[in-house]
């Protein structure tokens, strides 16, 4: 047994790192939503938990993805409202638009695959993710993720400040 007393971390730097980290989805949400859309070959993966604490989507879209959904903001997206704890988006699924609210604590996964740049959270409530994948438009087309070494997204992992 070691003789070394247990830190501990009473700043609990992993949740103030996870909420600087989802100021950086945040702001760039915010430059989304400015007239004109994206810049340039921007676009973004945004992948959240359908049954977190705030979250607000249609039944059949919770019945589809009773764990999380992955909704991409590229061409045909609108009404994107970036709120300081929140955002909201009306997407087309099957045609119909839908209203989608969801807390950035809810989100697990931001990805803008134009600059292969990651960000990915663990959120306790996650019990088994799905990996459903919805997307814009019925017929856009998912890209691949590249796994080759010097093309590989960046990932930004928290695991390394979790209290074990």
């Amino acid at each position: 047994m070691s003789d070394t007393p247990a830190v501990i971390d009473h700043m609990d730097y992993a949740n103030l790192t996870q909420n600087a980290l989802r100021g950086v989805i945040r702001q760039a949400l915010l430059r989304a939503a400015q007239p004109g859309g994206l810049p340039g070959d921007h676009h973004f993966y945004v992948t959240f938990l359908t049954r977190a604490e705030g979250v607000s989507i249609p039944d059949d879209l919770l019945q589809r993805y009773p764990n999380d959904i992955t909704i991409v903001l590229q061409h045909q997206f609108r009404d994107l409202k970036v709120e300081q704890d929140r955002v909201s988006v009306t997407l087309s699924f099957g045609g119909m638009p839908k209203v989608l609210r969801f807390p950035y604590a809810a989100i697990t996964r931001f990805y803008d695959p134009s600059v292969q740049f990651i960000l990915e959270f663990e959120v306790e409530e996650a019990e088994e993710a799905n990996d459903d994948l919805i997307t814009e438009a019925e017929d856009t087309p998912v890209e691949p993720v590249k796994t080759d070494s010097d093309d590989a997204p960046k990932v930004v992992s928290l695991d390394q400040f979790r209290k074990k």
